[in-house]
């Protein structure tokens, strides 16, 4: 119940009011159908006093007015139900999106490199956007089956108990029936995530961009195609199996329940005849248990999708409940005003789960106004320097220093911002130009598009620095490997940061672009720490 209630405390943090509101329209459209019965029963017992004529036909006009206005205002109830829930249900998503964002973004990178993380961050973002909401409606249709089969069984005890009995016990095996088979497909779905995330990625393949032009000079559709549909294959046929057996069971259900009407009505009737009811009463009752039913089916859904919702919205938790273990001390000591060094002391690291270091008693040191370059062939360590030097990672041995303190001691925000980093695998945002290189701070990109000998063909653009890149959204310009990478370096140099690491700057440049940025290098390195990492 801990989790339930969180998942519920979350969708009503999202909007207290639409919360508030949705408990109230929830009431009324629970209340009003007992009272359009009770009025339908006045209406009958009204039309058959008329029949035995001791009564006129105007007599029927109140109950029909009435049974209008519930109608009207059922109406307008669920109106303003359905408007409110959009609502709500926007504002979680929202809300999730957002708690689901900073989570992420806050988690080690080691995390990533972890496949049980991957699964779980697959089964909260599946989930993450309706489950809560569904809770909360989960709770809402309990909350109004409780009260609409309260009433029900006000208006069925003027008949026998015997009837609330049968119904109630009616309902037990579709109960059980539904519990079990959330339980089942719950633990379907979370020992297949692997399954789940592999269709996903085969299906990635298949249609986007990122590898579209590998997939066509290799010919990979029908391989592809071919791991898609059977991982898809395995996963619907365990689906179906399930789904067949919970049908007979559910069909069996219905045998029950039918058995149970057949009983009640029986009941009524010679109650009818025995003259211990009126017809109105015999029409209210009838109804009354066959809503009843109804109402009682939805209190097991309700639990039912309960407990499934329960089992599923653990996956969120389970992802919220992920802790970095690379922080800020509770204390930070300021950055130096003016960066001198930075050292890498007898370092030694490897990555989660690997089964060798990949740098071991590794030292470096860089001094302002030089350019130290670090070479070394594949899988070297080079540019595990960088993520350490950004405490992406900690090394599992030594020290990473600047100006002889340890980073540890630093804020990691205040750390990253002292740092620019040109990544070997650098994104390529799609975006504009003067946002691919400042994002939020555009001033200057010119500038620095200019250092990193990209504004040559950023100006040829036909919006020039307001011009998409990429070809995602419209109006994009793609560029080439080479030009991509300068716009990377230009927003390394937007930073101004006092040390720079440039992870193979040149490896995709033609030489006399190389020749242009390395004199622009050359200016720079005068009052910052440069560290160029190249192939050997």
């Amino acid at each position: 119940m801990k989790k339930l209630w969180q998942a519920l405390m979350l969708v009503r943090r999202c909007d207290p009011w639409s919360f508030r509101r949705k408990a109230i329209y929830v009431l009324l459209q629970s209340v009003l159908p007992l009272v359009n019965l009770y009025i339908l029963k006045l209406l009958v017992d009204t039309v058959e006093a008329g029949v035995r004529g001791v009564g006129e036909p105007q007599a029927v006009i109140p109950y029909l007015v009435a049974m209008v206005l519930v109608f009207l205002m059922n109406r307008i109830v669920s109106a303003l139900n359905n408007v409110n829930n959009d609502v709500l249900g926007q504002r979680l998503i929202d809300n999730l999106s957002d708690i689901m964002q900073r989570q992420a973004a806050r988690l080690d990178m080691s995390y990533y490199d972890n496949p049980e993380f991957h699964d779980s961050l697959h089964r909260a973002q599946q989930e993450a956007s309706y489950r809560p909401i569904q809770i909360m409606d989960n709770f809402m249709a309990l909350f109004g089956a409780v009260v609409s089969v309260a009433g029900v069984v006000a208006m069925l005890a003027a008949a026998s108990w015997w009837v609330i009995g049968i119904m109630v016990i009616a309902v037990l095996p579709s109960f059980a029936v539904r519990l079990y088979k959330a339980r089942r497909i719950y633990r379907f779905r979370r020992d297949n995530t692997q399954l789940y995330r592999q269709t996903a990625y085969y299906s990635a393949l298949l249609t986007a961009r990122d590898y579209a032009k590998e997939m066509r000079a290799f010919n990979l559709t029908a391989f592809f195609r071919q791991r898609f549909v059977g991982s898809r294959s395995r996963l619907v046929q365990q689906l179906l199996r399930i789904s067949r057996r919970f049908g007979v069971l559910d069909v069996l259900c219905g045998v029950i329940e039918a058995v149970a009407m057949l009983a009640v009505v029986w009941l009524l009737v010679t109650r009818t005849f025995a003259a211990a009811i009126t017809i109105g009463s015999f029409v209210m009752l009838f109804e009354a248990f066959r809503r009843g039913q109804g109402y009682l089916t939805s209190l097991v859904a309700a639990i039912a999708a309960l407990y499934d919702n329960r089992l599923f919205v653990g996956n969120l938790f389970d992802f919220l409940d992920f802790r970095p273990q690379i922080l800020s001390p509770a204390d930070p000591e300021p950055m130096p005003e003016r960066i001198e060094s930075v050292e890498f002391r007898d370092i030694t690291f490897r990555y989660p789960d690997m089964d060798r270091d990949v740098l071991s008693h590794y030292s470096l040191s860089a001094r302002v106004g030089e350019v130290t370059r670090i070479e070394g062939e594949n899988g070297y360590g080079k540019s595990t320097l960088v993520k350490l030097l950004l405490r992406l990672y900690d090394p599992q041995g030594g020290e990473v220093l600047v100006n002889g303190i340890d980073i540890r001691r630093f804020d990691l925000a205040e750390l990253r911002s002292k740092v620019g980093v040109l990544f070997q695998d650098f994104v390529r945002f799609n975006l504009t130009a003067a946002e691919n290189i400042g994002f939020s701070h555009t001033e200057g990109a010119p500038l620095s598009a200019r250092q990193a000998v990209a504004d040559t063909f950023i100006e040829r653009l036909p919006k020039g620095y307001d011009n998409m890149l990429g070809r995602v959204f419209d109006g994009g310009a793609e560029l080439s490997m080479g030009q991509w990478q300068r716009v990377a370096i230009a927003r390394m140099l937007h930073t101004d940061a006092p040390v720079m690491v440039l992870d193979e700057p040149m490896a995709w440049m033609d030489m006399p672009t190389r020749e242009m940025f390395l004199k622009t290098v050359e200016q720079i390195r005068h009052d910052k720490i440069i560290i160029m990492i190249t192939h050997a």
